[in-house]
């Protein structure tokens, strides 16, 4: 049976602690494990809860409270990337164990960004709540306007995290540096553009970060009222079957006078205010949302797909009233309002419920004429190398392996900053 060499065995695992130290917002996401039967048996999808919102009534007899229903929704997550980084090395490239070596650790820088710009882009695109500050970054007040976002927004206190492009992150630095009365946080903040814990939220440097394109919506309002979501956790279709339902979009028509639309768009809407997911307390500020698809479109008017959906309890059911997010559903011909009014790398931020990553496995046959070795991160995720050799030309084939999912559980308990806003 083949097997690897003392060498190829040392050269794996240092290009795996590679791997590990270059993981920076992958590690920050929750792991979520399933078992591989299961997950083939499935197609690779699973529905994951989504974090309860519960109510409260006042008095002391809640005898007629009893017979409300607590509606459990769910999301599905998939087992959707997969990243490999194959080559082949001749006969007399095999000669030089450090050539394989060097070939090793750069698959692994290379997977490893992979796994970073996957988590990266889809914190991005689904974090629905909607900073615009108008210079760059800065320090303190930036932060701060995070937290004040997720207060208003009754987002858990703990575990918040913000990740932020290089730029950003050494211009909030540079300001904690000369914060003399800070002492030791300012030192460390000059010596190694470390930043640290700000506004509540444990900070992180990113040296990649998705570049958000400004919208080219001028004039775009809401096509017919009356165009809120009710939440359900499943339903039925005319078969009889019965299945979970995606809670975190809805279809909005619009009427587009000027410009386009496109996905990563945020915006807001006239007279949709935001409120607090315990209290459902009007909090006085417009809600943000995003494009995540396009529908349809074309003579002016178009459908897109939008999260988080609209829920005003306008229906008055049990699921609007626990998951109200909005104190109105918008009105016909209310303006939309876009945000992201300059070409911008974003800056996401999220709690720690909010993301998970889901590590996959592939399971080879070494039998099969393989040599096998697989390792597990400190994040649950499994890299795989394989190789098989050729008779033909005494070259190698060499491969990297990485499986795992992503999904964004509640995409407002996520977000995202963007600077330099006019």
């Amino acid at each position: 049976m083949p097997s690897f060499s003392k060498e190829e065995k040392v050269a794996f695992d240092l290009a795996l602690e590679g791997f590990q130290d270059a993981g920076v917002i992958s590690k920050l996401f929750k792991k979520q494990t399933f078992d591989g039967t299961e997950a083939e048996r499935t197609g690779n999808v699973f529905w994951r809860p989504m974090p309860y919102v519960a109510q409260s009534f006042d008095g002391i007899d809640q005898s007629a409270n009893f017979n409300r229903n607590y509606v459990q929704l769910s999301v599905p997550a998939t087992l959707g990337y997969s990243k490999s980084v194959p080559l082949t090395m001749s006969a007399t490239e095999l000669r030089d164990a450090l050539q394989e070596q060097r070939l090793g650790k750069a698959a692994m820088q290379r997977l490893a960004s992979d796994v970073n710009v996957s988590c990266s882009n889809l914190a991005a695109l689904t974090g629905t709540v909607v900073i615009k500050r108008s210079a760059a970054a800065s320090g303190y007040d930036d932060v701060a306007a995070i937290d004040d976002a997720f207060n208003r927004l009754g987002v858990q206190m703990d575990g918040r995290k913000l990740c932020l492009p290089s730029n950003h992150y050494n211009g909030m630095a540079s300001n904690l540096a000369g914060r003399q009365t800070l002492t030791d946080k300012a030192l460390t903040a000059y010596e190694r553009a470390a930043v640290g814990t700000i506004a509540n939220f444990d900070t992180f440097k990113l040296d990649y970060g998705y570049r958000l394109t400004a919208a080219a919506g001028t004039t775009v309002t809401v096509n017919g009222a009356n165009q809120y979501y009710t939440p359900k956790a499943t339903s039925t279709a005319g078969t009889g079957e019965t299945s979970n339902v995606d809670n975190r979009y809805q279809n909005l028509t619009i009427g587009v006078t000027s410009g386009t639309v496109k996905v990563g768009d945020c915006f807001t809407i006239a007279g949709v205010n935001e409120v607090h997911h315990i209290t459902k307390a009007d909090t006085g500020s417009l809600k943000t949302f995003r494009i995540t698809g396009i529908v349809s479109g074309g003579g002016g008017a178009g459908v897109v797909q939008i999260s988080p959906p609209i829920i005003s309890a306008g229906g008055g059911t049990d699921a609007e009233k626990q998951y109200q997010n909005v104190t109105a559903a918008p009105a016909n011909g209310a303006a939309i309002t876009f945000l992201n009014t300059a070409a911008s790398v974003v800056a996401p931020f999220w709690q720690d419920e909010a993301f998970e990553i889901i590590p996959g496995k592939y399971q080879p046959k070494e039998e099969s004429g393989l040599s096998i070795m697989s390792a597990t991160t400190d994040n649950g995720l499994t890299v795989t190398m394989a190789r098989q050799g050729s008779i033909g030309d005494l070259s190698c084939k060499y491969r990297w392996d990485v499986f795992y999912g992503l999904v964004n559980l509640q995409p407002q308990m996520s977000g995202i900053e963007l600077f330099g806003q006019p």
